[in-house]
């Protein structure tokens, strides 16, 4: 089961031959790319990460692929609305380093989080979600308060349904439903509140990438550690990273874990 970026630009090629559509391949990047001829909006793609999944998934990682580039065009090219989808609005949290504006050029709707980490909200259009700029924003009259309300609302209105792994003397719970806002459910302060009632030691949270929350219960030294190999094991293999770094959650505030670790050791 073979596959060069040749072979796959022209699969690709093939599948988005839409008189709508135009391609295009930076041989230098080996970056692929699919957009709107009028609007210029699109998706570009890195074939060397595809033909990774292809040579171990085979063509299901193409399938999903195609499944990805078509709903993201789709959504795209649709003009979204607000009023009347107010439960169809989500936080979304991504490392400070993602994009504050869209490739339009709008400001992207955000809020601050912490050191690592920012809230972007979204518009859910089924199997896939749209990032709320101020341009949406605007013309549907809502104010940022208004949809910081309503995301946070519904991210307190989905399961927290978990996996929970003893390690050490240390509990782990894992959320990860794949609905598209597992670390997002670190915004769900009524959760973590619930969570810290029942712990035994020390709660700690991270969001290695954006389809996983994992919780911990710490109980001892070696519970920092697990928690921090586990989190940059999924940190680095997730689809959308966040942060590799994971929090202490106290009086409702989350600060990182090496931060708290140097201060014990300057005492």
């Amino acid at each position: 089961m073979s596959m060069t970026s040749i072979q796959l630009r022209e699969i690709l090629e093939e599948k988005f031959s839409d008189g709508e559509l135009q391609t295009s391949y930076q041989r230098d990047k080996d970056t692929f790319r699919v957009e709107w001829k009028k609007s210029m909006q699109g998706i570009t793609i890195k074939l060397s990460n595809v033909l990774a999944k292809y040579h171990q998934r085979g063509q299901v990682a193409i399938d999903e692929l195609v499944h990805h580039i078509e709903e993201t065009l789709k959504m795209m090219n649709e003009q979204p609305v607000l009023t009347g989808k107010e439960r169809h609005v989500y936080p979304v949290i991504r490392s400070t380093s993602f994009p504050t504006e869209s490739k339009a050029g709008t400001r992207l709707i955000t809020k601050e989080h912490t050191a690592e980490t920012r809230i972007y909200y979204a518009l859910d259009v089924g199997k896939s979600y749209r990032l709320i700029d101020e341009k949406l924003l605007e013309s549907e009259q809502w104010t940022e308060k208004r949809l910081d309300e309503m995301a946070l609302f519904n991210i307190r209105s989905l399961k927290n349904e978990y996996k929970v792994d003893r390690v050490a003397d240390n509990d782990f719970y894992f959320i990860a439903s794949q609905d598209g806002y597992d670390a997002s459910r670190i915004l769900n302060i009524a959760f973590l509140e619930e969570m810290k009632a029942n712990s035994k030691g020390n709660l700690a949270v991270a969001v290695p990438h954006q389809d996983v929350l994992i919780i911990a219960d710490i109980q001892n030294d070696m519970g920092y550690d697990i928690l921090a190999q586990l989190t940059m094991q999924f940190f680095a293999e997730g689809r959308i990273p966040i942060t590799s770094l994971p929090f202490i959650y106290e009086n409702k505030e989350l600060e990182p874990i090496f931060i708290l670790a140097k201060k014990r050791r300057q005492k």
